[in-house]
Formats: structure tokens, sequence, C-alpha cells
């Protein structure tokens, strides 16, 4: 199989998708056998393969395709990537193939090397190349992998394998834990000798992940135990600490310190200092060192 059937195939056996419902609605071209250029630079400039729009659109039309998906946009034609004009062409030549075929053109396209911006996350901006792509998109979405301190904050082992899908510029994407989020699962094909210890191969397939509310199940009662046991003594932010915070926090919410409730005890102070309950101030330690300690701010109200 081409690793586009396999992916298919993943894709079937995790959802419990059975051929019959696929068949005669999704198509498949690799581009190993039919490459689809819709555009080149020549000696007069940038040209559309008037043939490539036109058999597109054919397509599209006779086997009433609602979604057509590229991937990757660059091989889809042979201009200077960086080359605005010749961009803005390819990008209309799309245009049409969606406005004529009424049907949807997604094209995918990679993000420069290296992270930019002060959040080091990636923006619809990063895009490769000339500008004029994004400017002729409809709509824009940008995957930005999930960051260690994220996963410690969803209280997970590892960032590996999640990621998030953000609609449109920075300044208006959501907060991590309010954004689309996705996770890579293996499958295993069973493609494998009838003798064979792990069936075949495994291919990752995508599936939703839904961030995890920290504070699911806390009542304002609870918040009010937290104060009563942080007031009570003096109490570090840093988790490693013999005086860290989550410790009496725990204690008073009879959460056990083990993995998960010390991730979930991490979590509490983090957002109720977001929401002025608990205040970071700057304190000695019992050596003289400048330390973060965590006090009491607001004091929690029905």
């Amino acid at each position: 199989m081409e690793e586009i059937e396999r992916r298919v195939v993943a894709i079937c056996l995790h959802y419990g998708i059975k051929p019959a419902e696929v068949e005669g609605r999704l198509f498949l071209n690799s581009g190993r056998t039919t490459s689809i250029v819709i555009a080149t630079t020549t000696r007069e400039g940038t040209k559309v393969a008037e043939p490539v729009v036109e058999g597109l659109t054919r397509a599209v039309l006779d086997n009433r395709i609602d979604v057509a998906v590229i991937d990757p946009f660059v091989s889809s034609h042979r201009v200077t990537e960086n080359d605005n004009p010749a961009i803005d062409i390819v990008a209309k030549a799309w245009n049409r193939v969606a406005e004529e075929g009424r049907a949807a053109v997604e094209l995918i396209h990679h993000v420069r090397k290296g992270q930019s911006g002060s959040t080091g996350e990636y923006t619809v901006e990063d895009g490769r190349g000339a500008g004029a792509l994004l400017a002729a998109a409809r709509s824009a979405r940008v995957l930005n992998p999930m960051t260690k301190e994220q996963a410690d904050r969803a209280g997970l082992p590892t960032n590996r394998g999640y990621f998030r899908a953000d609609n449109g510029k920075a300044n208006l994407a959501p907060p991590p834990e309010r954004s689309e989020w996705f996770h890579l699962v293996p499958v295993d094909l069973g493609n494998g000798p009838a003798d064979s210890v792990d069936g075949g191969d495994h291919v990752a397939v995508v599936e939703p992940w839904q961030w995890p509310d920290m504070l699911e199940g806390l009542t304002v009662d609870h918040l009010r135990k937290a104060q009563r046991a942080v007031a009570e003594g003096r109490w570090r932010e840093n988790a490693q600490s013999k005086e860290w915070v989550g410790i009496p926090i725990a204690r008073d919410l009879g959460i056990e310190l083990d993995a998960a409730g010390k991730k979930r005890v991490q979590a509490m102070p983090k957002v109720w200092i977001e929401t002025g309950m608990f205040v970071v101030v700057t304190g000695k330690d019992n050596k003289g060192m400048d330390r973060p300690y965590i006090e009491v701010g607001e004091l929690a109200a029905d």
C-alpha cells in the first residue's frame, strides 16, 4: 500500500468506518503517477497550466467533491516561493478551481524554520515564502505542538504527539486551555505475518483531545479551605521545596500527592493567582536568599 492508503486504512480502523461509507466519496492521488502542477515559471513569466485547472475543476464537479486537500502546496506549482506576484497567480488559480468547482480547497503549507514571536509559537504569518498566499486565503489555520510547560499544566507525562490548531492571527487565538487540541494515537494495521508479535505496521491517527479541567469539582468552599491553609504558614511557590504551597492545600482538600494529584494541585495556585485569590511575593528563605512565596490575596466570596 502507498503511504496515503495506509493512513486511510488506519483512520477507518480507528474510527470504525466501513469501506462502503467512503467508496465513491474519497479520492486519493499521491502525485507519484499523476503530478498536479497548476503553474510554472517561463521566460515570459508565470504561466498557469490551463488544462490542469480545467481538468481539476471537471474532476471536482464530476465526482461531486466538496473538499479538495492539496498537501503540500509547494508541490502544486513550479514558481519561486518568495515571488509575491507569482504566488498570487498560483493562489488565484486554485481559487478558480474552488469557485468553478463549487468546492472548498485546502492548501497545506509549511512554516519557516525556527519559531518567531514573543511566545515562541507559530502564527499564520509564519508561512514559508511570499505573503500573497495568506492574503488570498479566505481562512487560515496554524498548527503548534504542545510545549513541555503546557503538558505539565495539563497533567500529561509528555508533550509528544499533542498539538493544537488555531484559526487566524496570534492576537485572536484563544489561550491554550480553550484551543482546539488533537492527539496522535498509534493504530495497528494488522498486516503483519500471522505469527507476528506486534501484528503489523503502526500508523499514527489524529483524534480530538480535550484539555483537562484541573479545577473540576472544586467549589468556593474548597478555595476557602485552601486560603485558610496557606494563611497558617509561609509557603514557597516552588513545587520542589519542602515548603511548597501545594502541601497544605492538598492536606486540607484531602488530595493525595501522587503523580496525578501533584499535577492537579500544582494547577490550583496558578489559576487562583491569575484570579487574584493568591498573590506571589518575594521573601527571604532561611539562607537569606530571595524566593517567591505565595500568600492569600482577595478572600473568596460567594
